[in-house]
């Protein structure tokens, strides 16, 4: 706990409990979106390189839990039916994350949010957007790479991987197992990349491993109400939170 308050205050540490606590919510009610809540909330006060290793923990905790509440069985067939997307994913994750130091994230930012909030707002005003079987691969890598790069980089894969699953009509409950597995896995690559680019080491450890109760007591809040939404519900409160993170994202690549 010294080490903790060495780098940050305890009033700061409370703030960043608090907003991963919301986060969790998020995360247990659609099945993404944590990292995004937590990097735009806790940012504000703490240093961003401390606020990704921060995340990386939490996010391994809470997808492993996604997976395990979704069932095994289920979560082999989401990772035999998106394999490609997942691969893809998972090296470009290990890949980016070496960059994390060094390449400016912001315009990444802007190519990833720009769209999000186009497409997801379109959807709620009733137009839909539909992969074709003969088009999968090719959505596959192109959304593949996006997410990945955008994961190693800034932490967060979700926007993509919940278009993606949007535009296959994927049902809730699938969709929340597909989510799983791909964040879950991503994360795995996420936690392996940051201890080697050193972002996750023995000064910044504590920091994610405080973050883990606030992020479980969350998702074990947010899963009651997603146990009472429809299909059609969850689709529109998934597009809510699309758009909301998209803009996010816009203001992180204006602003920083």
């Amino acid at each position: 706990m010294d080490a903790l308050t060495d780098l940050l205050s305890p009033s700061v540490l409370l703030y960043a409990a608090c907003v991963t606590l919301v986060a969790g919510f998020v995360k247990g009610a659609v099945g993404f979106a944590m990292p995004l809540v937590m990097i735009s909330g806790i940012s504000v006060l703490v240093e961003p390189r401390l606020v990704v290793a921060g995340i990386v923990l939490p996010i391994l905790m809470s997808n492993g839990l996604q997976v395990l509440r979704a069932g095994l069985g289920p979560a082999w067939d989401a990772i035999v039916d998106y394999r490609r997307y997942i691969l893809i994913v998972f090296v470009m994750i290990l890949i980016s994350a070496q960059f994390v130091t060094v390449i400016p994230a912001q315009t990444m930012y802007l190519v990833l949010g720009i769209p999000v909030v186009v497409l997801s707002a379109l959807q709620l005003l009733g137009v839909r957007f539909r992969i074709p079987p003969h088009r999968r691969t090719l959505a596959d890598w192109g959304l593949g790479l996006a997410s990945g790069t955008l994961g190693g980089l800034a932490g967060t894969w979700g926007p993509p991987t919940v278009l993606y699953l949007l535009a296959l009509d994927t049902p809730k409950a699938r969709q929340l197992s597909v989510q799983g597995v791909v964040y879950g896995l991503g994360s795995v690559a996420l936690l392996a990349g940051h201890l080697q680019s050193g972002v996750l080491n023995r000064e910044t450890l504590p920091f994610s491993l405080m973050l883990l109760v606030p992020a479980a007591l969350g998702m074990w809040v947010g899963f009651q109400l997603g146990d009472r939404l429809d299909q059609e519900k969850f689709r529109k409160i998934t597009l809510i939170v699309l758009i909301v993170a998209g803009l996010n994202l816009i203001r992180r690549g204006l602003i920083g």
